[in-house]
């Protein structure tokens, strides 16, 4: 891309986008890149800085600028392929509750998508019906327009439609105020105030169909317990029986902690070469065995009875399935 000395607001978008690579540029480049003179490099960084993009100039005969660390986070300018680039990578990890993937994250994918043209919006969606990702673990797969519409209208503070499947697989249309979304490591819950109900709700979204931000704004209401992600909490351990797990491993907790599937607690270490997990779940028995197994380490199950006595079935099972 070339430009001309006139095209100022062109030249400062293609100087940033060289500035945001991470090396210093001397200046004879930057102004050989841009067909201006040094002079004029000098005055656009001037009007970088100006913007609030701290570009840092070093001395010397040639004399060097780049792009550092500052104070607040200014606009980034991607070309396409990083645009392209970073969407389909934040719709894959969207597509499932991946731990350390919050709710900034999916704003991040929703504000993305939002800009994005239609020509680029179409690479990416090919390039995600292309792939095929390997996912450890067994939470919920959920549609990544999903998360970004519930986003969307959270962050807009728009009222928000779907369709809703419960546990029973009953199926109801909703009408909510939504609040947040929580990540749980497994699964992504929709923290809303239900307005037929006249009640806050915690949604699965892996349940959420068809959501639909009606362009209705609502004033936020204050949360029970003030905090979404404590009041996603305390709903689903009242919806499903805790669980009192009391595990011991023949291994150091810093390897045990790394193979642990999120959301079974921390185990403490008992020893170099031992550990202990005791923790409150409220996944199914089944769903806990099965992780425990897959930590790799010899192990003993202390509590309760019916995890003892599930571990037990499933090894008489594997044993049965070797012959």
């Amino acid at each position: 891309m070339t430009t001309t000395g006139t095209d100022t607001p062109g030249r400062l978008l293609q100087l940033l986008s060289l500035l945001q690579t991470p090396r210093e540029w001397p200046g004879g480049e930057l102004a050989e890149r841009l067909n201006v003179s040094r002079r004029t490099v000098r005055r656009d960084v001037d009007r970088l800085r100006e913007l609030g993009y701290p570009v840092q100039a070093t001395l010397g005969a040639e004399g060097g600028y780049r792009l550092v660390a500052g104070k607040a986070m200014p606009p980034l300018v991607l070309d396409d392929e990083e645009a392209v680039a970073i969407a389909v990578g934040l719709r894959a990890g969207a597509g499932h509750a991946v731990e350390g993937l919050e709710e900034a994250s999916v704003r991040a994918l929703a504000k993305l998508e939002q800009v994005l043209p239609s020509r680029l919006r179409h690479r990416v969606q090919t390039l995600q019906a292309a792939t095929a990702p390997l996912v450890s673990g067994d939470g919920a797969t959920i549609a990544p327009e999903t998360l970004t519409v519930l986003a969307s209208a959270a962050s807009g503070e728009e009222k928000l439609r779907f369709h809703y499947r419960s546990g029973d697989g009953a199926e109801t249309r909703r009408l909510v105020e939504p609040y947040r979304l929580v990540s749980t490591g497994r699964r992504w819950y929709l923290v809303a105030y239900d307005m037929t109900r006249e009640d806050w709700r915690t949604f699965r979204v892996d349940r959420v169909s068809e959501p639909f931000a009606t362009g209705a704004r609502f004033t936020p209401r204050e949360v029970p317990s003030g905090d979404a992600a404590e009041f996603m909490r305390r709903t689903v351990w009242r919806s499903s029986p805790a669980l009192d797990i009391d595990v011991s491993f023949a291994a150091p907790a810093s390897a045990v902690a790394a193979r642990l599937a999120a959301g079974l607690g921390t185990p403490v270490p008992e020893g170099s070469e031992a550990c202990r997990l005791r923790s409150t779940v409220t996944d199914s028995v089944e769903w806990v065995a099965l992780r425990l197994a897959l930590v790799d380490a010899d192990f003993t199950v202390h509590g309760p009875p019916e995890l003892t006595d599930h571990v037990r079935a499933l090894a008489a099972r594997l044993t049965h399935a070797t012959g």
